[in-house]
């Protein structure tokens, strides 16, 4: 499904960027689901609807109890624990998804600005201009606000003021994919994924690269073939990181180091999680993938959601949940990989990545739905 998209865009749009998350509709079978005996209870904890998203993926944030999420209109609003606390207009349609901590919302528009607010009230903060559209939810944190623009360059702006502190770029190919993929910021350093297989750490502070290694190599006879792009967030546990790329591997890394632990031939657009044992991956066909975090050795893998385009998958201790493209929410069992409950949101997919939460986890669907799931 999502494989499909991509080359339907490159075709059609015949541009140097392709679109893997465009409204429309790829003309493939997807697998049909058939009832489970579920083990587990999986249930809408609360929702509440934001606006849709349109071409645009939109993820929520997450602030301990908060949920802060936006819509293509530039509705942006918070909810603690269900109860929505403030929602307002934006002025301008936005185009990627929520950036938070404790005190500052940052978003982003289709014409390069990045737009604060207070997290308390909702009042407006600071604007600031990056160099083109802002696809991905900024990263907030260690004093800054992060903003990846479509050009892959990486802005680092004061939270008070929104002063422009450093910009990072790096040479990209020629051909890459249009992505909601931002940054990861922790413990002073911002973790990016770059078109050609490519992750960096850079120094959050003045923006200088850590370290560079090679999550995959392009490889192919055409330039769509030749597409390795980390479309994904990576993730970091511990002293690793692991990341996932399209047309290209899923690696592991030492994180002081940058020195790569273990790699598999595999490739995802929507991502990775980890826990304490495995590494699990949602690859390009549908199908769930367990690996042993510590060699990357095959456990187990769900073939059963083929073409179902699905998300990110989420590691909930004894549970894994993906979601897909009727926004069906799937929760599977950690151990074997075997479908434990099921629950449905508002029928349209579940683009952006979910967002783990105190008791549960929240998912945004395309038409706007934000919803927050827990289990048993």
């Amino acid at each position: 499904m999502r494989l499909t998209g991509i080359a339907a865009a490159a075709l059609l749009a015949g541009c140097s960027s392709l679109n893997p998350f465009s409204s429309s509709v790829p003309k493939v079978t997807a697998a049909e689901l058939t009832p489970i005996q579920a083990t587990a209870e999986l249930s809408v904890m609360w929702q509440a609807n934001v606006g849709g998203g349109g071409d645009f993926v939109f993820t929520p944030a997450v602030v301990g109890g908060s949920v802060y999420a936006a819509g293509q209109d530039g509705t942006i609003a918070r909810y603690d624990n269900g109860r929505q606390v403030w929602r307002i207009a934006a002025g301008q349609k936005l185009s990627g998804g929520v950036g938070a901590d404790r005190k500052v919302v940052a978003v982003g528009t289709a014409k390069g600005e990045v737009l604060t607010f207070d997290a308390e009230t909702g009042n407006a903060l600071w604007q600031a201009r990056v160099s083109s559209e802002v696809l991905a939810a900024p990263a907030v944190g260690d004093g800054l606000v992060v903003v990846r623009s479509g050009d892959s360059r990486i802005t680092g702006f004061e939270i008070g003021d929104g002063k422009r502190r450093w910009v990072y770029q790096r040479a990209t190919p020629t051909l890459s994919l249009r992505s909601n993929v931002g940054v990861l910021l922790v413990e002073r350093v911002v973790v990016a994924g770059f078109p050609g297989g490519k992750l960096v750490a850079i120094n959050s502070q003045n923006g200088a690269a850590i370290w560079e290694v090679t999550v995959a190599l392009p490889k192919g006879a055409t330039e769509l073939e030749r597409v390795a792009d980390l479309t994904s967030s990576p993730v970091v546990d511990g002293k690793e990181i692991c990341a996932a790329a399209f047309q290209g591997r899923v690696a592991c890394f030492d994180i002081a180091s940058g020195n790569q632990l273990w790699a598999r031939d595999i490739s995802s657009s929507a991502g990775l999680d980890i826990d304490k044992r495995r590494v699990y991956v949602s690859d390009d066909k549908g199908t769930v993938h367990a690996f042993a975090r510590e060699s990357g050795a095959s456990l187990w893998k769900q073939e059963k959601l083929s073409l179902r385009n699905l998300s990110r998958p989420l590691a909930l201790g004894q549970r894994v949940a993906v979601a897909d493209f009727q926004g069906v929410v799937h929760l599977l069992n950690a151990e074997d990989g075997a479908f434990a409950a099921r629950a449905t949101t508002d029928g349209s997919a579940v683009l952006a990545e979910p967002q783990r939460m105190t008791g549960g986890f929240v998912v945004q669907t395309r038409n706007g739905v934000v919803a927050a799931l827990g289990s048993q």
